[in-house]
């Protein structure tokens, strides 16, 4: 019995011993993180049910000189739609709809309406348009809900189910069916159907007009930066269930704890929402492995705030990471840091760089496009006095001079050199991304 009580108390030791060490290797990380990318929000990260690391970095409001801490409540934005495709699987449980159920049965008047299902609009796979892109159409149909404005848009990206396509406007369409279904508002279902039995009590809707002293201030880059500016809250009217809730690290463990349990969703329902059917992607959640394990994850973007939530479900893991910067990301090297250190995997913390002056003239020698690889180029731009990269087909983001031909991101743990020739006339840029040096870019024009 003694060498019973003995072999208890020393394997609670080592466990107590692995999640101090662990708690200050994350922190470590996350003051990384903070220093060098401006990490400016609260994370959580848990394991076997044992909370690893809670904890709040950078400010709340920056003007008030406030902190973020664990209570802070952000916007989550696209990591509304894992709580969107739990109430329709509630609703499928409960018989009173059906993931082969076709869009035309809630919606007679919309276009191809009979070939496009419940599961084609979780897995988005619909083929619905972004009309929202249109700029003459929204011009001249403003007020209009989603299904409205699709069904005078009257148009399709592909045929159902015949290829992938990321869609706020799928999962809105989610939503007003809810409402047609319950009869009740989407917001009110959530707070029927998880809300409440969650005991979620700091997580809602109307982000703008949220009277708190927990709320955060959105940012558009880090508040300590002088060019930074407060930024402008989404209507939740508009995001809707595409993106309208927020919530705090608490609150989403207490999700990720229900999800665990088979709270909220039954054990075959919710294992059709992990069951990727195009693009990595399943019902609200994207679906990938890291180290042998299945990772469950779905990041959020909007106005001043950046979301992550990943989950490893054989292991009850879970990473919960909130921002109130728009151009942090959390979603790749951060998540996966993280999860190296959980895994003993090994990992590499980003390195500060010291940003340098350039003149203007050594600045517009960069400027030009660069193929570093087939249909596939990167833009050098000068605006307003800076530098600013656009790989094809993306969006471009800023780039800062470290030496007189090298720069660095701010955002990812990117780098570009400008490789001159033995005129000095710049010929090639070299990418190194995550430790990874490219294959060189030739510049051709």
């Amino acid at each position: 019995m003694k060498k019973t009580v003995l072999m208890i108390l020393a394997l609670g030791l080592v466990r107590a011993t692995f999640a101090q060490n662990t708690a200050a290797d994350l922190d470590s990380a996350m003051k990384a993180y903070q220093k060098v990318q401006h990490f400016n929000g609260t994370i959580l990260v848990a394991k076997n049910g044992q909370v690893l690391l809670k904890k709040g970095y950078g400010y709340k409001n920056f003007r008030a000189g406030t902190l973020n801490d664990t209570q802070t409540v952000y916007m989550i934005a696209s990591v509304t739609k894992q709580f969107t495709s739990a109430v329709v699987l509630k609703l499928v449980e409960q018989h009173k709809l059906a993931l082969t159920d076709k869009l035309s049965k809630y919606f007679p008047a919309y276009p191809n309406g009979h070939k496009i299902t419940i599961y084609n609009l979780l897995t988005h796979t619909a083929g619905i348009p972004d009309y929202t892109q249109d700029s003459v159409f929204m011009a001249t149909h403003k007020g209009l809900k989603v299904s409205q404005a699709l069904i005078q848009y009257n148009k399709a990206d592909f045929a159902p189910g015949t290829d992938w396509k990321y869609s706020n406007q799928g999962y809105q369409l989610l939503g007003e069916i809810i409402g047609k279904v319950t009869g009740r508002t989407y917001f009110q279902a959530v707070r029927q159907y998880i809300f409440r039995p969650l005991h979620m009590t700091h997580s809602g809707f109307d982000f703008a007009n949220l009277k708190s002293n927990e709320k955060a201030t959105g940012y558009w880059t880090y508040p300590g930066d002088e060019k930074s500016q407060e930024a402008s809250i989404i209507d939740s009217a508009g995001s809707f269930s595409a993106g309208a809730i927020y919530s705090t690290v608490g609150d989403l463990y207490k999700w990720h704890l229900g999800l665990q349990a088979h709270k909220i969703i039954p054990k075959a329902l919710i294992d059709q929402a992990y069951t990727p059917f195009k693009n990595h992607y399943g019902f609200g959640w994207f679906v990938d492995s890291l180290y042998g394990k299945r990772v469950l994850s779905h990041s959020g973007d909007t106005f001043g705030f950046k979301s992550n939530i990943a989950r490893i479900t054989e292991d009850d893991v879970c990473v919960i990471l909130l921002n109130n910067i728009e151009d942090e990301e959390m979603r790749g090297p951060l998540t996966n840091d993280i999860l190296a250190i959980l895994y003993h995997q090994p990992y590499k913390l980003p390195i500060y760089r010291k940003e340098i002056q350039l003149s203007q003239a050594t600045l517009k020698k960069y400027v030009g496009t660069y193929e570093l690889a087939p249909q596939f180029s990167l833009d050098v731009i000068l605006d307003g006095g800076q530098l600013w990269i656009q790989p094809t087909g993306q969006p471009r983001s800023q780039i800062y001079p470290e030496k007189e031909n090298f720069f660095f991101s701010k955002v990812v743990d990117g780098q570009v050199e400008f490789v001159p020739d033995a005129s000095g006339n710049i010929v090639s840029i070299i990418v190194y991304q995550g430790g990874r040096q490219m294959p060189p870019g030739k510049k051709v024009k």
